[in-house]
């Protein structure tokens, strides 16, 4: 089993159905993963539908449903069964339902719970940047998705490795060096070297389409193999010319990756596996299982629908496929892991089909623990975007925009109370807020229309809205007197019960995130935790001088709202501001 019953009022509800069902005859039968929320208020806290029983039972799954909730009600219990046609629904003492609550979240042990185990031990590679290209605001769909799945892998206590794999050779590289030696006029300039060396690509690129079909075109090609065989052989003035302006590439790379607050366990590069992988395909084809065309070596997967995949081109270099097979070899290799997850945008389903495939005929047992987890492309609202072409909003540049757009419209109010450092920080975690939470929000089958200004609103279902309510719980609670020795039975209004049912379902969120390979999950979640306080504050009081006990419950409540957003937040590498 992979998750644990950590839910102590559904291990409840399942112990006692699983004692009911043995004395039915049904034995090995595990309910506590059946549970589900019910689809409105009204109609208890849990739901169990009875149509696995039918079989079993001979009865009709309303039949089930209506026996089992007269013997479950026939015991005494804080909890309460009730028939709702095939389901039996559970309504639990809102008493107890505040106490296990609330209490597991204001002393931590909500976020401790053990969740799983014997989960394999899990590598997410993501972020996959090219080196002499700019990073563009259609990478940080990968790397929030990413990190946001590494913080909740690790949350449930699974062994995960993070790495990346930034391709550093290959024909992108080739045209940027082409470019770089044969027309480049400008002077390299002092600062932002990554990001020049990505503009020379894009006019490397178009220099290169512009020259089909002229005498140039046959020159141009014999030059861009002489780079990427010097770059194979690892030697050369290409070679070194590749190794001073990879490490310009890299340098933009970490400085995004440390204002995201990202880190890698490992860098795997394309340049590793370069070499390597062309020896291995040589040695499956000498061992018969690859074939050659016209000079191209690859494996013809057509039984399985997958047609030609190509291993190596005629001039002897490979391809993606091709490192990405050595690629898979080496991790299963280097850190015993048991699952290997590929996070890639949809655009190379069938590449990553193709390689798995091709590893499972290589003999390779893995191949089937490894997973592609697809996601959709980031579009401008004129269209797509593309390095090649030049259409892109640069990351650099939309991190700069938007920390000085939310400064001067959000922050300047406070520049006679507070220092520049202050808003400086605030500004930088507005701005991830409103990158990894836009980033985040949307399923990763559906695409992203990047637009700064939605992502930056208070009223609506941004980061900055959720980042905004935890500020001002911050201020509600700096007023508000101490919460020892609450009474929380004294919770219930229907704004406070609202608000500590949502509560109780964070870890499963968390669990729901992970075995959909989703983040949406926990950012709806979020948002509409952040929306139910707004609607509790704007009925009730948090400290009302009539009644203390009142007021140290409310407060008790607030705090456990506040340390929810912020544990979810964090979840998607995202702070939670004092202020704002």
């Amino acid at each position: 089993m992979t998750w644990t019953m950590f839910d102590p009022i559904k291990t409840t509800i399942s112990n006692d159905l699983i004692e009911i069902l043995k004395d039915l005859g049904i034995h090995d039968y595990l309910p506590y993963n059946r549970l589900s929320i019910p689809p409105k208020e009204g109609m208890g806290n849990f739901a169990f539908g009875c149509f696995e029983l039918t079989k079993i039972l001979k009865q009709k799954p309303n039949e089930i449903a209506a026996s089992l909730e007269q013997t479950f009600n026939a015991k005494e219990s804080a909890i309460k069964a009730k028939a709702f046609g095939p389901y039996l629904n559970f309504f639990i003492d809102q008493n107890l339902q505040n106490k296990i609550v609330l209490e597991g979240i204001l002393t931590g042990s909500t976020f401790s719970t053990k969740l799983t185990e014997n989960y394999p031990k899990t590598m997410i590679e993501y972020s996959q940047p090219n080196t002499h290209k700019e990073l563009h605001v259609g990478h940080m769909r990968n790397l929030c998705l990413g990190s946001a799945m590494i913080n909740m892998h690790r949350y449930c206590d699974i062994d995960t490795v993070a790495t990346t794999f930034p391709g550093d050779v290959g024909t992108h590289v080739a045209k940027c060096l082409w470019y770089l030696t044969e027309y480049n006029k400008e002077e390299v300039p002092a600062q932002n070297k990554g990001a020049w060396l990505g503009r020379l690509y894009t006019k490397g690129n178009n220099l290169l389409e512009d020259q089909k079909g002229t005498n140039k075109e046959e020159e141009n090609r014999k030059v861009l193999t002489q780079i990427l065989k010097e770059l194979e052989a690892k030697e050369g003035k290409y070679f070194d010319l590749w190794k001073t302006t990879r490490a310009w590439s890299i340098e933009l790379m970490e400085s995004i990756y440390n204002w995201a607050g990202v880190k890698f366990d490992i860098w795997y590069w394309e340049s590793d596996v370069d070499s390597s992988s062309v020896h291995l395909v040589k040695e499956y084809y000498d061992k018969g299982l690859f074939i050659k065309d016209d000079g191209a070596i690859g494996i013809d997967l057509s039984d399985d629908k997958l047609g030609f995949c190509l291993l190596l081109k005629s001039d002897g270099t490979g391809l993606y496929a091709t490192k990405d097979i050595e690629l898979a070899r080496r991790k299963f290799e280097d850190y015993k892991i048991e699952k290997n997850v590929y996070i890639v945008d949809n655009r190379q389903a069938r590449h990553f089909k193709q390689v798995f495939k091709t590893l499972e005929k290589m003999g390779f047992e893995q191949a089937k623990d490894c997973y592609h987890m697809q996601y959709e492309m980031v579009e401008l609202p004129d269209g797509a975007m593309s390095s090649r072409k030049g259409n892109i909003v640069a990351i650099s540049d939309l991190i700069n925009n938007m920390q000085d757009m939310i400064t001067t419209n959000y922050l300047s109010k406070y520049n006679d109370t507070w220092s520049k450092d202050e808003i400086n920080h605030t500004a930088k975690i507005i701005a991830e807020g409103a990158i990894k939470y836009g980033m985040t929000k949307v399923d990763s089958n559906k695409k992203i229309v990047f637009d700064m200004n939605e992502w930056l609103k208070l009223d609506g279902e941004s980061g900055p809205y959720i980042q905004y309510v935890c500020a001002r719980i911050n201020s509600i609670l700096e007023k508000a007197p101490s919460a020892d020795n609450a009474n929380y039975a004294l919770l219930t209004k229907a704004e406070e019960v609202s608000l500590i049912n949502k509560l109780a379902g964070f870890n499963d969120i968390i669990k729901a995130c992970i075995d959909n390979s989703k983040t949406h999950h926990l950012t709806g979640y979020l948002y509409e935790l952040a929306k139910l306080f707004n609607s509790f504050y704007a009925k009730h009081k948090v400290n009302d001088e009539t009644n203390a006990n009142l007021t140290s419950a409310r407060v008790s409540l607030t705090k456990s709202v506040l340390i929810q957003l912020t544990k979810g937040l964090e979840l998607l590498g995202i702070e939670a501001p004092k202020k704002m």
